[in-house]
């Protein structure tokens, strides 16, 4: 299984205990089971609202539910859960780190060769705060995500002008299927030993 392989990988480079590469292990089964909560929560309001009203008005949902999802799965979960992208739609919300600008990069390379759908990192890092265990999974794009965040050109006229009003500094456009959009990114402090 190659995202096992990784992980070995990564931690016999960092020649962490195996305590840490247990706790590394359950971080990654932990986050892809917030990722899974949060695809159906958003995806499932998406696809109701675009069914029901179209995807100019969709965009609330994208606006107002992500982030509240986010927010009430890091208050659950005790993990800060995100999502980001190196072309944000809102850049207070959605503006990539350092760690993850580099994960983010690397998915884009790693996306030609690979699934997209099936891209993820994990690794325990050491910041000036601590040491923590970080994950990221791709948003790939998809055929629905390019009614709004597909070429300028084919985006329909409502769309961009409700993005005008909602996200006045939208970077989030220009993509194609199969590109990464973004990615969740979801981080936790590892507890000392």
């Amino acid at each position: 299984m190659k995202r096992t392989w990784l992980t070995v990988t990564l931690v016999i480079g960092l020649c962490i205990s195996p305590a840490m590469a247990d706790d590394l292990a359950k971080f990654q089964e932990d986050s892809r089971a917030v990722v899974k909560d949060m695809v159906s929560r958003l995806g499932g309001a998406l696809q109701k609202e675009m069914k029901a009203h179209g995807p100019a008005a969709a965009i609330k949902v994208c606006k107002d539910l992500a982030p509240a999802i986010t927010s009430e799965l890091s208050r659950r979960t005790g993990m800060r859960v995100t999502r980001v992208s190196l072309k944000t739609r809102n850049p207070l919300l959605g503006s990539p780190d350092a760690w993850e600008q580099k994960v983010l990069q690397d998915f884009a390379v790693r996306a030609e060769k690979e699934n997209p759908a099936t891209l993820e990192y994990a690794e325990i890092v050491t910041e000036p705060q601590g040491k923590f265990m970080r994950y990221m999974k791709s948003i790939p794009v998809q055929d629905v995500c390019l009614k709004c965040h597909g070429s300028p050109e084919t985006i329909a006229p409502q769309v961009k002008e409700q993005l005008a009003t909602e996200y006045p500094h939208d970077k989030a456009v220009g993509y194609s299927i199969n590109q990464i959009r973004g990615a969740f990114s979801i981080k936790k402090a590892l507890s000392e030993r």
